[in-house]
């Protein structure tokens, strides 16, 4: 997370931090505006609700818990090529056997955001 918040602030962005943590001070230094929600893993789902597009970078379970809760939501999901876990497990395909919402498969970084822009 800290270093998609760093790429995040050197484009010029607003970096909000939504953590797990209920002390603002356990973000990382990136972040512009934070909320500690104190909820452990179910603040996965507060993030996932609050995107309008999300990119999968690797990841693991939380990752995954994430994408779960986009994928219901019918909230585009594009995973990026060649990072592991989440998003090489999943790119190109379906959460499930109902195959409601495919993840876009991105070659790169910037052809993610550009995805994501473009599908939200």
């Amino acid at each position: 997370m800290q270093a998609a918040s760093c790429g995040a602030k050197d484009g010029g962005g607003l970096v909000v931090g939504i953590i797990p943590q209920d002390d603002k001070t356990e973000a990382n230094p990136f972040c512009d505006i934070v909320i500690a929600t104190g909820i452990g893993y179910a603040r996965d789902f507060v993030t996932a609700s609050s995107a309008d597009a999300v990119i999968i970078v690797g990841g693991g379970a939380g990752t995954l818990i994430e994408v779960a809760a986009a994928y219901q939501k019918h909230i585009p999901i594009i995973a990026v090529k060649g990072t592991g876990g989440v998003a090489d497990r999943y790119g190109n395909g379906y959460i499930d056997d109902r195959q409601t919402e495919r993840i876009i498969l991105a070659e790169s970084p910037i052809e993610a955001v550009n995805s994501a822009i473009n599908s939200s």
